[in-house]
C-alpha cells in the first residue's frame, strides 16, 4: 500500500499541488472599469484599452464596440470621454467599448495609423494585418468578457472609418455593423462573407476626407503618403452594390443642419446609411472639445447617438 491510500491527507494535499503548479492558470476576467490588455500579433505588440461599464453582469452577454482613432492618433487619445465621449455613452447604453491602437514605430504607440487599404502611413507600406489584429482581440475579448457575438460592431474616425470599412469587407462574419466618421471606404478588394450594415456620417464641408473624393488640402508633402480619398457618394454606392439594395433612400431624419437617409431594401436585411452635416470639416460630430483644422464639431447630430442607434437597429435585424 503506497503513502497516499494510508495517509489521505497528503493524498489530498498532493493533488492540490499538481493543480496548482502543473494546470495551465485560466485568464482572469474583466470586471466593470478601465483595463488594457496586451497582445503579440504578426510578430508585432499590440495593445487596447478596454472599458466595462458598471452594469456589465458576467452571466448575460453584452454588446462590444470597437472604436478605431484616427490616423495620427493613439488609442487613448479615442479614449478621451472629454473628446469623444465613448465610455458614457456605454455606460449609459449598456456595451463594453474597446479602443485599439493602430501600427506605430513609436514605444508609446502614439502617431500610429490602420491599414485600411490605400491609406494611411505606416500601417499601410507595411501592409500591418490589422484584420488579423482585431480578430485576435476579439478573440481575447471572447474569453475575459461574456461578449454578445451576435452584437459585435466597430466605428471609427477618419483613418480610423476606413479601417472600419475594411472589416466590413474582411470581417463580415465578425461584425453585424460598421459605422465610419469622416473615413470612406479606400479597400483595394471588397468581397463581405455577407451583407453588413453600414454608416457613413461626414461634413459636406470635410477639408481632409473631402466629401466629393480626392487627396484634399492637406495631403502630406511626401506624394507617397498622399491617398486620393474615395467620395462619400462613391462609397454609399459601393455598398448599396455589395449588399444588394434595391430601392432608393428614404430620409429617416432631418434638422437644421444635418440629415440622414438610408437604404433599406437590401439583402439579409441589413442597412446602408448616410449622415450627412453641412458643416463640422474633419471631425466628430457632437464632440464639444474635438477640433481638427479651423472647423468645430457639428452640433447638428451626435455621432455617438447616430451611431448607437444604427447598431441597435441591425441587432434588431439580425433577431428576425
Amino acid at each position: 500500500m503506497d503513502a497516499t491510500h494510508r495517509f489521505p491527507l497528503l493524498a489530498l494535499l498532493l493533488s492540490a499541488w499538481l493543480l496548482a503548479f502543473c494546470m495551465p492558470v485560466r485568464a482572469q476576467d474583466l470586471g466593470p472599469g478601465d483595463h488594457t490588455l496586451r497582445l503579440s500579433h504578426g510578430g508585432l505588440d499590440r495593445k487596447a484599452l478596454v472599458h466595462v461599464p458598471p452594469a456589465y453582469d458576467p452571466a448575460r452577454p453584452m454588446p462590444l464596440v470597437l472604436a478605431f482613432h484616427g490616423g495620427g492618433g493613439h488609442a487613448e487619445f479615442m479614449a478621451d470621454d472629454q473628446r469623444y465621449g465613448l465610455g458614457p455613452k456605454a455606460d449609459r447604453e449598456g456595451f463594453v467599448v474597446v479602443y485599439p491602437n493602430g501600427f506605430s514605430r513609436l514605444p508609446g504607440g502614439r502617431l500610429a495609423t490602420w491599414n485600411a487599404g490605400a491609406c494611411c502611413g505606416d500601417s499601410r507600406d507595411r501592409q500591418v494585418d490589422d484584420v488579423g489584429f482585431t480578430r485576435a482581440l476579439v478573440a481575447l475579448l471572447g474569453q475575459r468578457l461574456n461578449i454578445d457575438g451576435r452584437r459585435v460592431f466597430a466605428v471609427g474616425m477618419s483613418n480610423g472609418g476606413m479601417m472600419a470599412h475594411r472589416l466590413a469587407c474582411d470581417a463580415s462574419d465578425l461584425f453585424q455593423a460598421v459605422a465610419s466618421v469622416a473615413g470612406t471606404d479606400v479597400t483595394r478588394d471588397c468581397s463581405p462573407a455577407r451583407p453588413v450594415s453600414v454608416l457613413q456620417v461626414h461634413a459636406r464641408d470635410d477639408d481632409h476626407v473631402l466629401f466629393s473624393g480626392g487627396a484634399g488640402p492637406h495631403a502630406f508633402r511626401d506624394r507617397s503618403k498622399i491617398t486620393d480619398f474615395t467620395s462619400v457618394p462613391e462609397t454609399l454606392a459601393r455598398w448599396t452594390q455589395r449588399n444588394r439594395c434595391q430601392a432608393p433612400p428614404v430620409r429617416v431624419l432631418e434638422r437644421p443642419g444635418a440629415l440622414c437617409e438610408a437604404y433599406p431594401s437590401c439583402a439579409g436585411g441589413v442597412t446602408v446609411q448616410l449622415c450627412a452635416t453641412d458643416e463640422g470639416g474633419h471631425s466628430w460630430p457632437g464632440a464639444a472639445t474635438v477640433r481638427r483644422g479651423k472647423e468645430a464639431a457639428s452640433q447638428a447630430l451626435s455621432a455617438n447617438d447616430v451611431v448607437w442607434d444604427f447598431f441597435k437597429a441591425a441587432s434588431r435585424q439580425e433577431s428576425r
